[in-house]
Parts: structure tokens; sequence; C-alpha cells
């Protein structure tokens, strides 16, 4: 049976997410000591203060970050229930969920044409953002799962391995480094390519440099754009190189625009994950969908999985 939050609990979730009692109060259109008070009675009930002021910051205590994982994954699985009890048609596939953008551009379109042919009246809601922002949409209740290219706290979450997909340099086909096998050290006087802060994939790539100790500043000049295909384009025209998932320049690849870079000591594929709220009520449908994800990509890239 899904617990349902009383109002006291749905306060104390955004003064938890605003950082603030005045921001609290506006959202939920109520007086500032409304939101003091119900704060307070939650602390009386708990036994325990939730809130401390450090540094003229409002800051949740530990018992606070326990009651907001719980409370978090409460008002998600209510808000699920709520949607489909009011639906008049409760067989039909509802999803809403999230994907960081090398996955949501580059691959879910291939799997979602499988799920949309077997089920043709299927609603079908997916938000492409970055790795933080799906996370927290994810503990707003907004989207049922995710499907992550980016690093994340995997205690935080329950989450699924959906395939270790191939991380790999490209270059421009009239590049000097498309013909010969090359070292990171000698790339460095390239401009490297990359997405903005924040994104999965500038994510790996930094993890992965720091592993060769080296960083995206050690190279000659950096180009930061919002937009994979952007990037792509820019390469294609042999104004610097990128680090992508492969997933994200196979059509390239394939029609000869762009060529991988042959490094020494580069051979990495990193993980696609599918994530939820951990004990989340809705776990077993949530594990179905992975399943049908899983077998969707290894159906789309075979031999990559």
């Amino acid at each position: 049976m899904i617990a349902m939050l009383d109002y006291r609990h749905q306060t104390f979730l955004e003064v938890y997410r605003l950082g603030s009692y005045t921001r609290a109060a506006e959202a939920l259109n109520l007086t500032q000591p409304a939101v003091s008070q119900h704060i307070r009675a939650l602390e009386k009930h708990y036994g325990c203060r939730l809130f401390v002021y450090a540094n003229r910051a409002l800051t949740p205590t530990e018992q606070g970050r326990l009651l907001y994982q719980f409370a978090s994954r409460i008002a998600a699985d209510s808000d699920l229930l709520t949607a489909r009890l009011r639906h008049k048609q409760r067989s039909q596939v509802r999803l809403r969920f999230g994907a960081t953008l090398t996955i949501g551009q580059y691959i879910l379109p291939v799997i979602l044409q499988g799920i949309l042919r077997e089920n043709p009246g299927a609603a079908v809601s997916m938000l492409v953002e970055n790795t933080q922002h799906l996370l927290t949409r994810l503990e707003r209740g907004d989207i049922q799962f995710a499907l992550i290219e980016g690093l994340f706290d995997k205690t935080a979450y329950h989450w699924e391995l959906l395939a270790r997909e191939p991380f790999i340099g490209v270059c421009a086909p009239g590049s000097i480094w498309a013909e010969r096998e090359a070292s990171l050290e000698e790339l460095l006087g390239e401009r490297l390519i990359v997405r903005e802060k924040g994104s999965g994939t500038r994510e790996i790539l930094e993890h992965l440099l720091h592993e060769h100790s080296l960083s995206i500043a050690s190279f000659a000049q950096v180009t930061e754009i919002g937009s994979m295909e952007a990037i792509k384009q820019l390469v294609q025209a042999g104004l610097g190189i990128t680090f992508v998932y492969q997933a994200a320049v196979r059509k390239e690849l394939a029609a000869g625009d762009l060529r991988p870079l042959a490094l020494a000591g580069w051979e990495t594929r990193r993980e696609l994950n599918f994530v939820f709220l951990k004990h989340s009520q809705h776990a077993q449908d949530y594990l179905h969908w992975f399943q049908i994800f899983q077998e969707g990509y290894r159906q789309a890239f075979p031999g990559t999985c």
C-alpha cells in the first residue's frame, strides 16, 4: 500500500528543495509563520532537528536528509498512483522518463520505435537534460526513471546497468590523426571541443583524463558547445577533436565523415544506467521497463553491450 504525505511533509519537501522558509511559503501560498509551524510540528513528531542555520544558510541535518529521501519517494509514488487512477484507460502504457543527451538523442529513438509499435496507444513523455537535472526531476516525482550516461551517487538510487557503450575520440577525415596512432600527450596541441559543464559526456571525459594525470585545461585550446550536432560539424570541418560515446557518431563514422582516433592505451567502455528511486513501490514496474529497454538496446546495437 502506498503511503500518503500530509500537508506538513509537503511543506518540508518545499523547504528542503528551495533552501528557504520564505521561498517555500511563496511557492505554497502560505505565510512564513505557517511554514515554520509545519516544520516545528514535524521536528516535535520525530524528536529531532530537521534544519539548522549555518553561515546564514538553511542546511538540512542528517535526519532531515534521511526524511527527504523517504518523503520524496512517497510523494513520487503517490503522484504516479494518482495519475494511474485518474486515467480512464488504466491498461494503457504511460511512461514519463528522462535521459541524458547521448542516450536521448542517439540511442532511445531506435528503442522507442519498438515500444511504440508494440503499444500504439502508449502515452510517452521523455525529457532530455543533464544528469543532475534528471536526478532532481526524479526526486521531485516529475519522472518515473532516468537513463543516465554520467557519473552519479550510486548509493542514493536504485540503478541497473543498461549497457557499456564505447567512449571514443574522433577527428576529421583529413586530420593527421586519422591515419596514425597517437598518445593523449600528442593530442594536447589540438583544439578540444567539448560539451558544457554538467553534461554526462564531459564528466566522463574529465574522469578519464584525470586517470592519465591530465585535464581539459591540458589542451592548448578548448571550445565549449552545448549542442552535440554542432560539435560534430566543427570536428568534421577539421577545427578540432572531441570525445564522445560511439552511439553519437555511428552514422558519421559509417559515412566516413568522421574518423576514430587510434589512441594508445585508450580502450574504454562506460556505463549507461537505468536509474529510479530506492525502495519505490513501483520498483517491479520499473524493472519490467528496464528489461524492455535493455533488450531494445541489444537488438539495435548488437555487439556493444
